[in-house]
C-alpha cells in the first residue's frame, strides 16, 4: 500500500488517540489499543515491515511519556518508564507479525489472531515477569509460575476485549475509507 497524504494523517491521529487513551485514568487495564494497533499496521505494511513494528512502538513510546509526566507531577502512581520496559515494546512489536496474514475478508482469519496476539503477549510477558521475579515475587517453581499466571488474567481478558474493539474499529474503519481513497487516487 502506497502511504498517502490522507494515510499518513489518519495514522498519526491514530497513534496520538491511543497513546492518550492509554493514560486515561479509570479504564481497565490492559483493555488498551497498542496490540490492535501493531494488528493493524501488521495487516497495512506487510512490504514494509518496518513501519508495521515502528508504529505500535510509537503509540507505546508517548503513552509511557505521557505516564512519565504524570509520575514525575505526582498526578499518578504509574511509572512511564522503569527497568524490563523494553521487554514490552518487543513484545508488542513482534505481535505486528500476527498482522502480516491479515489481507483476507474471512472474520474466522481476524478473531483467530485478535485472540492468538494478546495470548501470546500475556503468556511471554508474564513467563517474563515470574522469570526475573518482577512484580510479583512469585519463586521460580511451577506453582509460582503458575500464580503469576493467574494474577494476568484480568489483564488478559481486557486485553483481548480491548483488541476487539479497538481492532474493529480500525479494520472496520479502513473498509468504509477504503473506496474513498480509490477515487481519490483515480480523480488524480
Amino acid at each position: 500500500m502506497k502511504l498517502n497524504k490522507e494515510i499518513v494523517i489518519a495514522l498519526i491521529i491514530m497513534i496520538v488517540t491511543s497513546a492518550l487513551y492509554r493514560v486515561l485514568p479509570g479504564r481497565p487495564f490492559g483493555f488498551a489499543p497498542q496490540i490492535a494497533i501493531a494488528l493493524f499496521s501488521g495487516s497495512l505494511f506487510v512490504k514494509n515491515k518496518h513501519f508495521a513494528f515502528l508504529l505500535p512502538l510509537v503509540s507505546m513510546f508517548l503513552s509511557d511519556l505521557l505516564y512519565q509526566v504524570l509520575y514525575v507531577n505526582h498526578l499518578t502512581t504509574i511509572q512511564g518508564f522503569y527497568d524490563g520496559q523494553w521487554q514490552n515494546y518487543l513484545l508488542i512489536a513482534a505481535t505486528a507479525l500476527f498482522g502480516f496474514g491479515l489481507q483476507t475478508n474471512k472474520v474466522s482469519k481476524f478473531a483467530g489472531n485478535f485472540i492468538a496476539a494478546p495470548t501470546v503477549y500475556f503468556l511471554v510477558s508474564n513467563f517474563m515477569v515470574w522469570a526475573s521475579f518482577g512484580g510479583y515475587q512469585h519463586p521460580l517453581t511451577a506453582s509460582g509460575l503458575l500464580q503469576t499466571m493467574a494474577d494476568g488474567l484480568p489483564f488478559y481478558g481486557y486485553s483481548v476485549a480491548g483488541t476487539f474493539v479497538f481492532g474493529a474499529v480500525m479494520f472496520g474503519g479502513l473498509k468504509l475509507i477504503q473506496p474513498k481513497l480509490k477515487a481519490i487516487k483515480v480523480k488524480s
